[in-house]
C-alpha cells in the first residue's frame, strides 16, 4: 500500500510513518516545517525514516494546491493519512484566521485532489475537543458537536462536515479519527505531559490551571497508531470514531503520576482555568473496537514512564 501522510514530521505523524513502514507500505510524507514549536525536533522525528528505501519526504504546505496537485499527479497514493494541523486550543484562539486556512482550507485541498484522483480511502485527524462543554460522559460519536469552545475545535467539526460532504458527493471514504490527548516519546513541548514532566524534572514551578478537579482521556501514541492503521486497513464508507483510552485520570492525580515516574516533587502554582479549556475528555471507546479492534492496552503510569525514558534520553541531554 502506498500512503501520503500529512504531517509527517509531528508528533502522530512520524509515528504513524513509521509503523506503516515498518509493517511493509511505501510512504510519501508532507510537512511544511512551521515553527508552531522547533522544527528541529521535527526533523529529529524523521531521521530515521528517511533512512528508509520506502519513505520519501517532501517539504511544503497543506495550503499550496499546485504543490498537491503535483503531487496527487505523481503519487499513485492509496490511502492518505491526513494528520496535519494547527494544533493547539489556546493558541487557535489568537489565532483563528491561521487556524481556518490550515485546518479546514488545507483539508478540502486534500479531499479535492484526493477524489480527482481516485485515492482510495482518505482517513484523517479530528479531536475530542469537537465535544465541548458535554453533560453526556463518555463521548459518544452520535453526540452534538454543533457547540464548540475554541476556533480549533470549530475547525475540527469542519473538516469532518467536509470529509461526510466528499463521501456524498463523491463516493469518496473518509474516517475521521478523534484523538483524545495523546501522549508519548515525541510528544509536542506545548503539551501538559511534556511541560509538567519539564517543569518537574528542573524544579520549575507548575502552573495548575483550576483546581485540579479537571479530567483527561490521556491515550499513549502506540494505542493510537495501533488504532490509525486499522482505519486505514479498514477502508470503511464514512465514520467518526473515538480514539481513547476509554479512562480519564483527574490532573492533581496524573501531576502525582509524573512525580512518581521523575522522583521529584512538584512545586505547582494554581492559576484560572483557560477560555477554550473543557473541563473533562472521555471517550467511549465502543464504536472504535466494534469496527477497527481496537484495543488501548498502555495505563497512563505505563506510558508516562515510557516518556520519561525517552525524555531523558532525548531531551536531558540537549
Amino acid at each position: 500500500m502506498r500512503v501520503l501522510v500529512t504531517g509527517a514530521a509531528g508528533f502522530i505523524g512520524s509515528h504513524v510513518a513509521d509503523a506503516l513502514l515498518a509493517r511493509g507500505d511505501e510512504v510519501v510524507g508532507l510537512d511544511d516545517f512551521n515553527d508552531y514549536y522547533d522544527p528541529a525536533r521535527k526533523w529529529a522525528n524523521v531521521r530515521a525514516a528517511q533512512t528508509h528505501p520506502h519513505y520519501h519526504l517532501i517539504q511544503g504546505d497543506v495550503r499550496n494546491e499546485i504543490l498537491l496537485a503535483e503531487l496527487f499527479e505523481t503519487g499513485s497514493f492509496d490511502r492518505v493519512c491526513h494528520v496535519a494541523a494547527m494544533a493547539g486550543v489556546r493558541y487557535s484562539i489568537e489565532r483563528p484566521r491561521l487556524y481556518e486556512s490550515v485546518n479546514v482550507g488545507g483539508t478540502l485541498n486534500l479531499l479535492e485532489q484526493a477524489r480527482r484522483h481516485d485515492v482510495t480511502s482518505f482517513v484523517f485527524a479530528s479531536s475530542s475537543s469537537v465535544y465541548g462543554v458535554n453533560n453526556a460522559v463518555p463521548f459518544r460519536e452520535d453526540a452534538d458537536v454543533g457547540r464548540p469552545i475554541s476556533p480549533y475545535a470549530a475547525t475540527k467539526v469542519a473538516k469532518e462536515a467536509l470529509a461526510h460532504t466528499y463521501h456524498h458527493l463523491h463516493g469518496l471514504h473518509c474516517t475521521g479519527l478523534r484523538f483524545f490527548t495523546v501522549y508519548g516519546p515525541r510528544g509536542r513541548p506545548d503539551m501538559a505531559p511534556y511541560l509538567f514532566t519539564k517543569w518537574i524534572a528542573e524544579g520549575h514551578p507548575l502552573t495548575q490551571f483550576g483546581d485540579g478537579t479537571s479530567r483527561r482521556d490521556y491515550t499513549f501514541i502506540s494505542d493510537v497508531v495501533s488504532g490509525v492503521l486499522a482505519a486505514l486497513d479498514a477502508d470503511l464508507p464514512y465514520e467518526l470514531i473515538n480514539l481513547g483510552r476509554g479512562e480519564t485520570i483527574c490532573l492533581t492525580d496524573f501531576i502525582r503520576v509524573i512525580e512518581s515516574v521523575v522522583g521529584r516533587r512538584a512545586v505547582i502554582v494554581e492559576a484560572q482555568p483557560k477560555p477554550g479549556d473543557m473541563p473533562i475528555t472521555h471517550a467511549d471507546v465502543t464504536k472504535a473496537r466494534d469496527l477497527l479492534g481496537y484495543d488501548p492496552a498502555v495505563s497512563v503510569e505505563e506510558g508516562m514512564q515510557e516518556f520519561w525514558d525517552w525524555y531523558q534520553r532525548e531531551v536531558g541531554k540537549r
